[in-house]
């Protein structure tokens, strides 16, 4: 049984158990293909949402912002808007940086 590196976080590549020869076999191998294609998956969606919706007009113009004008105009600031773009743009960078570094490991 191998000892954990607590110097280590966990990734989402080594989340399951592997078979002997040190590859996925079988139903394990679909679930780490399917749950690495839905990682990425929800971090292109998200990060595209986080990149495009800060630059719309129902960003500052909602029903709760209507009613706190201090609030309103922080965040219709050109500096939050680009923070929360640039978030986006990690999210989608994170999600396509792992299907670049997926591999069976066969």
């Amino acid at each position: 049984m191998e000892a954990s590196n607590p110097s280590q976080p966990p990734t989402l590549s080594g989340s399951f158990p592997r078979g002997s020869g040190g590859g996925y076999t079988g139903f394990d191998l679909w679930l780490h293909r399917l749950t690495i294609l839905l990682f990425v998956f929800v971090c292109a969606v998200v990060g595209v949402l986080l990149v495009i919706v800060p630059w719309r007009p129902e960003w500052t113009d909602n029903r709760f912002l209507l009613t706190n004008l201090e609030l309103r105009r922080l965040v219709g600031s050109g500096f939050v808007r680009g923070l929360v773009s640039g978030l986006g743009l990690l999210d989608i960078w994170i999600g396509f940086w792992e299907a670049i570094r997926y591999h069976e490991g066969n």
